[in-house]
């Protein structure tokens, strides 16, 4: 660490957060201590908060105070992390439907947001800054784990527009102080790549952060131009907001000289777990619980995946419990050779929207179709799309390498996986544009793999 990272690290970041009303640094400091408890302590640990947290929750927050009324549920009775599971699912629907009455009614500043709408339905919710000062102290904590810090030069690819659109005076003088360098990751050209290779070799960043189809993108265009990024001394890039495939880990890792640290959550749940130097994916215990759960919402066993569900433990001001996040996971139940107690997510494998249902019902991960198209000669960029059991349609962006045979071979090799009769429909297109987050799906299926 420099001088000039530990003054922001130590002066400027906590000043900044103390200004805004959040108590990040206490809970850096907390956190710092609560990950080497061992996996038992942290489990009492978790209990504790969680019968505090519903407590609060069942006597300020109007749906929650009605919905234990009805269901008998008392929170000082917890006995386990278990009897959570007597509370049902929140999901999406439901959190438009009661939006007004899941305020705590003593709630203090409440910032509006919203997600992306990857699954076509936007989702308006609300932020207190006890959750805001939990994230933000959830990712210092993990980025310190890769010995950088806030203060250390970073480049941000990234495309929500709730961050582009807030780049007034305040915002890009306190990125300029922590010298945070924002790359919107919207366009994604030809011309925008050369420009976004000029500035990470321009600012030799000693992170990485974004989406792991962008900075994958932006390394292939580096290597294709045969300009060497290996030089500039990054220390790690942080993905996230998106599934990490093998392949885009081992590009970004070669083309930038560095390890790729995963992490997983979202703006709804939040930052839910972060990949450790040892590979683990450490789940923020200390105020997150992560359940997996089977089609009909029970626990699946140890080892089997099923739908992540979280319960978010620093949202008091509008709670999210036991929130169906539509990802996929499976639980890890070895300890990390890293020394942490945290639990491991041991795979994450996407959103339930990431796997293909074949017309005899077999459900499959979107890379049994992926694979096909990605290894073809010439394929610059592609997307997946399962409109209905009978009816599949792929762009495809190619070059000039590109064999119109492979036509033909996406069509045998996808009616092979998915059945004999499905229509396979291949669009060879010039451009495939990105979300409106920024984000960039390969795969998305409109048939239903998982029950509601």
């Amino acid at each position: 660490m420099n001088l000039y990272t530990d003054l922001c690290a130590q002066l400027l970041f906590p000043l900044h957060e103390a200004l805004k009303g959040h108590d990040s640094v206490a809970r850096l400091r907390l956190l710092e201590r609560s990950q080497w408890l061992a996996p038992a302590e942290l489990q009492a640990l978790q209990l504790a908060r969680l019968r505090d947290f519903l407590g609060d929750v069942g006597r300020h927050v109007p749906y929650y105070r009605q919905l234990f009324k009805e269901l008998g549920f008392d929170p000082a009775a917890l006995q386990s992390l278990a009897d959570l599971e007597k509370l049902p699912r929140l999901d999406k629907p439901l959190i438009r439907a009661h939006q007004d009455t899941l305020k705590a009614e003593d709630h203090g500043v409440l910032s509006r947001y919203n997600t992306g709408g990857s699954s076509g339905e936007p989702l308006i919710f609300y932020m207190g800054k006890a959750r805001k000062s939990h994230d933000v102290a959830a990712k210092w904590r993990a980025t310190r784990w890769w010995n950088v810090d806030i203060g250390d030069p970073e480049i941000v690819v990234w495309g929500s527009p709730i961050e582009l659109g807030a780049q007034d005076r305040v915002r890009r003088l306190r990125d300029g102080l922590m010298r945070s360098h924002l790359l919107p990751a919207f366009e994604m050209s030809e011309a925008k790549l050369d420009a976004f290779v000029a500035d990470i070799r321009r600012i030799r960043p000693a992170m990485l952060f974004g989406y792991p189809s962008s900075l994958s993108l932006i390394a292939a265009h580096a290597m294709k131009r045969g300009v060497s990024m290996r030089d500039l001394g990054i220390r790690v890039a942080f993905v996230t907001s998106e599934r990490l495939y093998e392949e885009q880990r081992r590009l970004i890792s070669e083309a930038f000289a560095c390890p790729v640290a995963n992490g997983y959550g979202a703006r709804d749940a939040g930052f839910i777990a972060h990949q450790c130097p040892a590979g683990s994916l450490h789940i923020s215990a200390e105020d997150m619980i992560v359940e997996t759960l089977d089609p009909q919402g029970q626990p699946v066993a140890e080892g089997e995946i099923g739908e992540i569900v979280v319960t978010h433990m620093a949202t008091r001001d509008f709670p999210f419990i036991r929130y169906r996040t539509g990802d996929m996971g499976v639980l890890g139940s070895q300890a990390c050779s890293c020394g942490r107690g945290l639990p491991v997510l041991k795979e994450v494998h996407g959103r339930s929207t990431d796997f293909v249902v074949a017309q005899n019902g077999t459900i499959m991960h979107g890379l049994a179709l992926i694979y096909t198209v990605r290894d073809l000669p010439g394929v610059e960029k592609f997307r997946i799309e399962q409109l209905s059991l009978d009816h599949t349609q792929v762009q495809v962006v190619r070059n000039a390498e590109f064999d119109p045979a492979g036509v033909q071979r996406i069509e045998d090799d996808f009616r092979r996986r998915l059945g004999a009769a499905v229509r396979v429909e291949v669009l060879l297109v010039d451009d495939i544009p990105a979300e409106a987050s920024g984000k960039f799906r390969y795969v998305i299926s409109r048939v239903k793999a998982f029950a509601s």
